[in-house]
């Protein structure tokens, strides 16, 4: 679906939003059609923990709100899109800058649009991968994306 926000502007907006500034989380790029992101967090003095790698809660704000934006932009307006639940497993020590890449397919909006043609609600689960410079996971983190129709729509 066509949104009347230039990509650039919502890209910024999110790069000055106070959660993302404070915790040094730069959104890196995302596409026109918002079906792919890239995030990235630096370690600062301001999201370092008592062993001086990044804290928790900057890794898994980094990936918060992705994924319900990808699928509200790429859904009808009539649906209902909202984070249901998360976890984040942390693998290894963050140290440097990491990073994260979100992902919306085709085969994903096709399952939402299946699943709650008839007004189901529907719980769509996403796993992003917080990775290193060299690569490695040091977290994964599973999203669970409530998606209805609204209820005027059906």
């Amino acid at each position: 679906m066509t949104r009347s926000r230039p990509i650039w502007l919502s890209k910024l907006a999110l790069n000055f939003w106070p959660p993302f500034l404070g915790a040094g989380i730069t959104v890196r790029r995302i596409d026109a059609d918002l079906r792919c992101a890239e995030v990235e967090l630096r370690l600062g003095r301001l999201n370092r923990n008592h062993h001086g790698t990044h804290f928790g809660g900057s890794m898994y704000a980094m990936t918060d709100p992705f994924y319900t934006l990808m699928v509200r932009h790429n859904l009808p307006p009539d649906y209902l899109v909202w984070d249901k639940a998360a976890t984040i497993d942390f693998i290894a020590p963050g140290r440097g800058r990491v990073r994260a890449r979100f992902e919306l397919t085709q085969d994903d909006i096709d399952a939402i649009l299946r699943m709650t043609a008839s007004g189901d609600k529907h719980l769509h689960v996403f796993r992003i991968d917080v990775v290193d410079a060299e690569g490695l996971t040091v977290a994964q983190v599973e999203k669970m994306v409530y998606v209805r129709r609204r209820k005027d729509a059906l």
